[in-house]
């Protein structure tokens, strides 16, 4: 009985893989595998039509329904200084690692291609705010859309807050949206079946060529990062027994996040994750839409691995300094682009621009190749850290012992159920 209900309970983790397994071994075995790419397509469009709105609905909703506005705002303030620690220190992790793994290797031959530079002014504005309403409502201002859900948050607020019908309808229309989620995600397996398919059709060869040193270095501290450092913020935000239920939980945000390649993707099943690990709704609702397009630990460690690789091209050390504004740029940069699949463009075209002007037609291309081929470990790192850092952000705001409290009522309610 006790097998049939863990099958029960995980059917979506199971079906999730063997459609990932399945799409990678078709993507080998037949080079017209390209052609199930509207099978990926199709999902991750039906996702993005609701998670979108969701991301607005969920933290206007989350502040809008809090007693207390104080505590919407030291969640937020929490949830910032978490994601900047986790992500400088997976930087310096895999700064530390190509400082000792050579990165570059051979001489590959790369067509030139053109590109424009942004200034300050431009990324600033870019990053923050846009032009006119309708443009917020897209999965390419994810960032813009989470200010303006702040902002309408607290407006609620300063109406009254839960008590007022807007808060009450914000709630209603965020639940509502979930259930639609949970709908889509029945179709979810076709679509990791046929996403991968295509990618590895189009991207196979690439790991035999010489991008292969990096790419797989990059893949083995991914995973590592997450075995290793996921456990130590799980066990400093939640203390005892926390990184046994984060281990219950994380691997089916992890697969959705490696199989969509998308931290906006991600939030449904990290929010369902987070509701069974006993995770406050109010933490989770900020944290991980704020999470999806400002949590860069993935995104941090892929900078440093491109920018490594092309100052070993061109034959330039990578020193300290490089590598700090490195850091900075890639998480400033690649913030309002995580949410996309293959989004980080932006990110890559900043790095290249800044440490190597001149040789940007070259440079830009090859960073994009890479960044290509480690987007679904980079999105693992990224989303499925999401779910960690919650238990960050809980111990700050609802004490350290959030988890153990949680896990004696459990108990409690399991001794007082009949037993068959």
């Amino acid at each position: 009985m006790k097998s049939n209900n863990s099958l029960k309970n995980n059917w979506f983790f199971f079906t999730m893989i063997l459609g990932i397994v399945l799409g990678i071994a078709v993507g080998f075995a037949w080079d017209g595998a390209s052609a199930l790419e509207p099978l990926g397509t199709l999902f991750i469009n039906m996702m993005f039509c609701v998670v979108v709105p969701m991301v607005f609905f969920s933290i206007s909703s989350s502040i809008a329904n809090m007693k207390s506005a104080k505590r919407a705002g030291k969640l937020m303030g929490t949830t910032v200084v978490t994601f900047m620690c986790t992500t400088i220190i997976a930087s310096v992790i895999m700064y530390v690692i190509v400082r000792f793994v050579p990165i570059y290797m051979g001489d590959p031959v790369f067509e030139e291609t053109s590109a424009t530079a942004m200034n300050a002014g431009e990324m600033i504005v870019g990053f923050f705010t846009k032009s006119d309403f309708p443009e917020l409502w897209s999965r390419r201002s994810i960032l813009q859309l989470i200010i303006a859900g702040i902002f309408f948050g607290f407006g609620v607020q300063m109406c009254g807050g839960p008590e007022t019908r807007v808060a009450k309808l914000l709630d209603e229309i965020t639940r509502a949206l979930m259930n639609v989620i949970k709908l889509i995600s029945y179709y979810a397996p076709i679509g990791f079946f046929g996403f991968f398919a295509a990618l590895v059709a189009a991207h196979g060869a690439d790991f035999v060529s010489s991008y292969a040193r990096a790419i797989i270095l990059y893949y083995v501290v991914a995973f590592a990062y997450m075995f290793l450092c996921f456990p130590l913020y799980a066990r400093f935000g939640g203390g005892k027994g926390a990184v046994k239920v984060m281990f219950q939980h994380l691997f089916r945000p992890a697969a959705v996040a490696f199989g969509t390649c998308s931290s906006v993707a991600t939030i449904p099943t990290n929010m369902e994750v987070s509701e069974d690990t006993g995770i406050s709704k109010d933490v989770t609702d900020i944290v991980l839409p704020m999470g999806a397009t400002m949590n860069m630990d993935g995104s941090g460690m892929s900078a440093i691995i491109k920018v490594a690789f092309l100052f070993g091209m061109f034959g330039k050390d990578f020193a300290t300094t490089d590598a700090l504004i490195a850091i900075i740029v890639a998480t400033v940069s690649s913030v309002a682009m995580s949410g996309i699949p293959g989004g980080g463009g932006t990110g890559e075209l900043v790095l290249c621009s800044l440490f190597f002007p001149e040789q940007l037609a070259v440079a830009f291309p090859i960073a994009q190749a890479i960044g290509d081929l480690v987007d679904p470990p980079a999105t693992m790192v990224n989303a499925a850290g999401d779910y960690v850092a919650s238990f960050v952000v809980s111990r700050f705001n609802d004490g350290k012992d959030w988890l153990q409290k949680k896990l004696q009522r459990d108990a409690a309610e399991q001794a007082a159920a009949p037993k068959e």
